[in-house]
């Protein structure tokens, strides 16, 4: 299982992985009602290298990023959620807009985002490459995620939850 890490406890985390020659892979994301897509996601992840770990963005990111109605998870269950998955080995939360002064603290061996993200547009990239580790964008689950779910929730059962 997982741990949650503070930012400095993640970067001693990683300077230790990296001095015995082992590769940390890390994402970052809101992993707001987790879902196969994630969990498939992040097992993909894992296999690139020796630990992952998971920047996660804090609650007032979350409502800066998507709007006032998310997470609809706080930030603390998110976090116990992600690091009780075996593939996720470090659950780091941040509260910046986006992850790269903690890709910065961090410098992981591999940087991954979801398929969505072009490599060229993932934020870290120029870290991590400049550091001589590798980016890349991971296939992506279509129809799988928090948005959709939450649709699909409230098209099924649209009186029950105004109620």
């Amino acid at each position: 299982m997982g741990r949650v890490v503070s930012r400095a406890g993640l970067a001693a985390e990683a300077a230790r992985l990296r001095a015995a020659g082992r590769t940390l892979v890390f994402t970052n994301g809101v992993f707001d009602l987790l879902h196969v897509g994630h969990l498939r996601y992040l097992i993909s992840a894992r296999a690139l290298g020796d630990a992952l770990a998971v920047g996660l963005n804090d609650d007032a990111c979350v409502r800066r990023l998507k709007g006032p109605l998310r997470p609809i998870l706080p930030e603390a269950e998110r976090a116990e959620l992600l690091a009780g998955l075996a593939c996720v080995d470090y659950v780091c939360l941040f509260e910046e807009d986006d992850p790269r002064e903690l890709i910065r603290a961090v410098v992981p061996g591999v940087l991954v985002k979801g398929g969505d993200w072009p490599v060229e547009k993932i934020l870290g990239r120029d870290t991590v490459e400049a550091a001589g580790g590798r980016v890349l964008s991971l296939p992506f689950v279509e129809g799988r995620s928090t948005t959709a779910i939450v649709q699909d929730i409230a098209a099924k059962y649209p009186r029950e939850f105004r109620e």
